[in-house]
């Protein structure tokens, strides 16, 4: 006989606890799931009168409920989901109207409570016993809803969605400068592109999800005319009403129902459209409002005066229009002192931040700087960089129509370019005058160390030939300051006829930025200060910062790492792959080992950037390569260990090699080619060295450094 109760298949049987069940209805995926089938199943099953008036209950509230959080958000998408709770709220009202429909229809011969007490008190309320009031009642809300609000907020939607799609390219990209430029961190740019990523999805969804509340509104229409021509119908053959009978129930119901349904549907149009309109608003709507009016109390004191004169008019009812034109008016007043205490506080704070900025003691003190002069410390600082103009270029520096000045605008994009192109962003420029120089002088100086110059006219037009040919235009023949080419400033009159006549044409500004930018260029590797590597290297991805926590200090310190990046700099390249970078100095970095050797594998490490950056425009690589004579003369002549291995090769051999070089360019010029100079990676530094004296733009590159993917092309031989 066998034992039930020791039966494998019963005794390890258990019913789920019941803590468990209520665990899980609370989670919200599953509740939210629930709530979604209940809207399906709300179309199938029939409900009775009092669970549909729980659920009419639910759906004003929830409409209340959507209006009340679109007023208080600060900005539209921290309400981001609200397509789907619109979609959500227009299903619960759709299945409410077919349940509605279905009671009104089974029901409604019954009487004016057959579909639930709420739609039999709505339709009392609104019709007072007069069906056409109520029935016209209802049109208008319908068409207020439909037209009006819904097609409102739609074609705002449709223009914000459009609008933020257009302008993502350009979001984009000005948050990639502001990253390269420093501006911003990692972290904070992922931010904003989450949240452009967001705004346009938004808008978008938000257009689709006007759509649903139009369709709401049609099958509104279509409803109301079902119930009461089904209901009369079926009132008077199925269930012997008269046609009077018949009518004052079944219209009654339906407008009821109608109102029901229509009233939070309009409540959720009015919280669709405050959403999309509130877009370029932060803030809650009430703050946003009441700042933005009161901002200008002369619009409200007017509008307090017209209102007043509207009173005075024959026959207008004088008690409204003075009630409202004296609160107006005292709004005015309110906003006007208001405005007036916040500039006095915000002059205060101007004050009190430049008196804390001020320097510090008392006159008479010993070591006290006398009030309102700068104490002695202050003349210690140095700038990095430092753009000086002569009184008559300072027109260049004003701010135009827009509220910018090119010079400005310009140097600001040479900062985010440089850095894109060095991989580290270059120091503010300072501009200001400098009443010695001449009128039309201008001086960049790098640490207060004059390090070119030039002249320029501000009112004129530079002009230069592509081709080197004499400008036959009238104008001042000059020097372009940058490169030393021959142009001519000429008057801005004669702009389009030196189009015509294939010139390049430069304003005043941009042979500044120019010449800037050269300068910067060439003097790179001084403006790479201790501080700026150590911001790099803390600027390093997480997964990288154990490479730099295993070689410094251990295999090379910060001042090292500075010194290789200066290396690369004062040859042009890019230190903007420091990861790579860092890898080959982690290979070969070592105590007592000269940068110049870490440098020079760091390069080999960089062959295909460095490669990319001289190709030529057919896509090989144009070289200018080494003679074995001159490789063996060079070999020979380098003595010392080390940090102090250098060249000793005779005056008078340089001065061939120097020449030599001079012809090689020349010839491939001619040829219209750049190439590089190739050399063996032992003597590379020590040409380049000889090289960067005559030909400074001029590129070395050793064997090691020629990418193996690289097409090449030589095109002499030195």
């Amino acid at each position: 006989m066998t034992d039930i109760s020791a039966s494998p298949s019963r005794s390890n049987f258990k019913l789920p606890p019941v803590k468990s069940i209520l665990d899980t209805l609370r989670s919200g995926d599953i509740a939210l799931a629930t709530g979604v089938m209940g809207l399906i199943i709300i179309l199938i099953v029939p409900l009775p009168a009092l669970m549909v008036d729980m659920l009419l209950a639910i759906s004003i509230v929830f409409s209340v409920m959507i209006l009340m959080t679109s007023l208080f958000i600060q900005r539209p998408l921290e309400f981001s989901s609200f397509p789907t709770v619109l979609l959500i709220a227009t299903m619960l009202r759709l299945g409410l109207n077919l349940a509605t429909t279905r009671l009104i229809l089974s029901e409604g011969h019954n009487g004016t409570a057959a579909a639930g007490h709420v739609i039999e008190a709505f339709g009392n309320f609104v019709t007072r016993g007069n069906f056409v009031i109520g029935i016209v009642i209802f049109i208008i809300l319908v068409i207020v809803n439909f037209i009006v609000i819904t097609k409102g907020s739609g074609r705002i939607a449709e223009v914000a969605a459009r609008f933020s799609l257009d302008a993502m390219p350009g979001k984009q990209m000005a948050i990639d400068a502001d990253l390269s430029a420093g501006l911003i961190d990692e972290d904070t740019a992922k931010k904003r592109r989450a949240d452009l990523e967001g705004e346009s999805a938004f808008f978008g969804n938000m257009d689709g999800a006007s759509k649903f509340v139009r369709g709401d509104a049609i099958a509104g229409l279509i409803i109301t005319f079902i119930n009461v021509s089904a209901g009369m119908a079926i009132g008077i053959m199925q269930e012997g009403l008269s046609p009077a009978e018949a009518g004052s129930v079944y219209t009654l119901l339906t407008i009821g129902d109608g109102l029901v349904s229509q009233i939070p549907a309009l409540i959720v149009s009015t919280a669709a459209g405050i959403l999309v309109s509130k877009s370029g608003v932060t803030g809650a709507a009430d703050k946003a409002l009441t700042a933005q009016f009161s901002g200008y109390p002369k619009a409200l004191g007017m509008a307090s005066a017209v209102m007043a004169g509207l009173a005075l008019l024959p026959g207008m009812p004088l008690l409204p229009f003075l009630a409202l034109s004296g609160g107006v008016g005292y709004a005015a007043f309110r906003a006007s002192k208001t405005k007036t205490a916040r500039e006095v506080v915000e002059r205060a704070k101007t004050v009190a931040d430049a008196a804390a900025k001020a320097p510090q003691g008392a006159p008479g003190m010993p070591g006290a700087a006398p009030a309102g002069e700068p104490p002695i410390s202050d003349s210690l600082k140095i700038d990095d960089l430092k753009l000086e103009l002569g009184y008559g270029l300072l027109g260049l520096v004003k701010e135009d129509e827009s509220g910018t000045d090119r010079l400005t605008e310009q140097i600001k994009a040479l900062r985010r370019q440089l850095a894109l192109e060095l991989g580290f962003v270059m120091p503010p420029v300072r501009i200001l005058d400098n009443m010695q120089l001449e009128p039309n002088d201008y001086k960049v100086r790098i640490k207060e160390v004059e390090a070119a110059h030039g002249q320029i006219h501000a009112n004129l037009l530079m002009v230069m030939d592509p081709y080197g040919n004499p400008i036959d235009l009238p104008g001042n023949q000059t020097t372009e300051p940058t490169f030393g080419l021959p142009a001519t400033w000429i008057d801005p009159a004669l702009r389009d006829e030196a189009e015509l006549r294939g010139l390049s044409i430069i304003d005043p500004s941009t042979v500044i930025s120019t010449h800037l930018t050269e300068v910067l260029k060439a003097n790179v590797a001084e403006l790479l200060s201790y501080a700026n590597v150590q911001t790099l290297l803390s600027g390093l991805p997480k997964d990288q910062q154990k490479l730099v926590e295993d070689i410094i200090p251990s295999q090379i310190s910060v001042s090292g790492v500075q010194r290789v990046l200066q290396a690369l700099l004062t040859e042009r390249i890019s230190i903007r792959d420091l990861s790579t970078i860092l890898e080959g100095i982690a290979e070969v970095a070592a105590p007592g080992r000269s940068i110049q050797a870490i440098t020079e594998h760091v390069r080999s490490r960089l062959a295909r950037q460095i490669c990319a950056a001289n190709l030529g425009q057919d896509g090989n690589l144009p070289l200018l390569t080494l003679s074995p004579q001159w490789e063996r003369d060079f070999a020979e002549a380098m003595v010392g260990e080390g940090e102090h291995r250098h060249l000793a090769m005779a005056p008078s051999r340089l001065q061939q090699f120097i020449m030599s070089v001079g012809q090689a360019f020349e010839k491939a010029a001619q040829q219209g080619e750049l190439p590089v100079m190739i050399t063996s990676p032992s003597i590379r530094p020590h040409v380049r060295a000889i090289i960067e004296r005559f030909r400074p733009q001029t590129v070395v590159m050793s064997q090691n450094e020629v990418h193996p993917r690289v097409r090449l092309k030589t095109v002499g031989a030195i």
